[in-house]
């Protein structure tokens, strides 16, 4: 019977069991045999990552053509204005080419959080906000590229959610084996092997 665990990647954690230089590796935190990550987040970025020993699944996980959804709360260098959401929403270019579409808000309060060991940079002047970022793509480094280009650099990233599945009820370094009902989302979004979900509508 297959496995799929959810662990919440602490920051300055590799997305890898092993490490020539002896840097902080998944194996830190889980030691279940034979689970691999399917996908991954930056050293410098935390949040949940999925664990399992489905190959078919790990498949569609990572398959850019399966289009499932990740929601990222991006703690960002001043305050967004409407035009630099709006073209968040609408692709912003980059240097590999035009972004897909993303679903964008400004929180009006910091999300409950754990603290993060090494803070982020303090500018005593400049003042900072969240946003909470949906995409259906995983360039690489994506979510920060795409905040610096419309003028707002990524301070802190968060993975909050893959598809159904969240971070909810974990710590840093914690993690758990999906629910039931988690799986059932989790498959919903990626659908039968060989095919392709479908693309939301976009706004008109």
């Amino acid at each position: 019977m297959s496995r799929t665990l959810k662990l919440f990647k602490p920051y300055d954690v590799l997305c890898q069991f092993t490490d020539d230089l002896g840097r902080a590796t998944l194996a830190d935190f889980v030691s279940i045999p034979n689970v691999y990550a399917a996908g991954r987040l930056d050293r410098d970025s935390e949040g949940l990552l999925l664990l399992t020993d489905d190959g078919s699944l790990a498949h569609r996980l990572t398959d850019p053509r399966f289009e499932h959804p990740k929601t990222y709360l991006v703690q960002v260098e001043r305050v967004p204005d409407e035009p630099a959401l709006e073209a968040l929403r609408s692709g912003v270019t980059l240097a590999d080419g035009l972004t897909r579409p993303a679903e964008v808000e400004l929180l009006p309060e910091p999300p409950e959080l754990p603290e993060r060991p090494v803070p982020i940079r303090f500018r005593k002047n400049v003042p900072t906000a969240w946003i909470r970022l949906t995409l259906r793509e995983g360039r690489n480094r994506q979510v920060r590229r795409m905040t610096a280009a419309v003028g707002f650099p990524t301070l802190r990233l968060v993975r909050w959610a893959i598809g159904g599945v969240t971070l909810e009820g974990l710590e840093p370094g914690g993690w758990a084996e999906l629910s039931a009902d988690e799986s059932a989302a989790l498959r919903s979004i990626l659908g039968s092997p060989g095919t392709r979900s479908r693309r939301p509508p976009r706004r008109r």
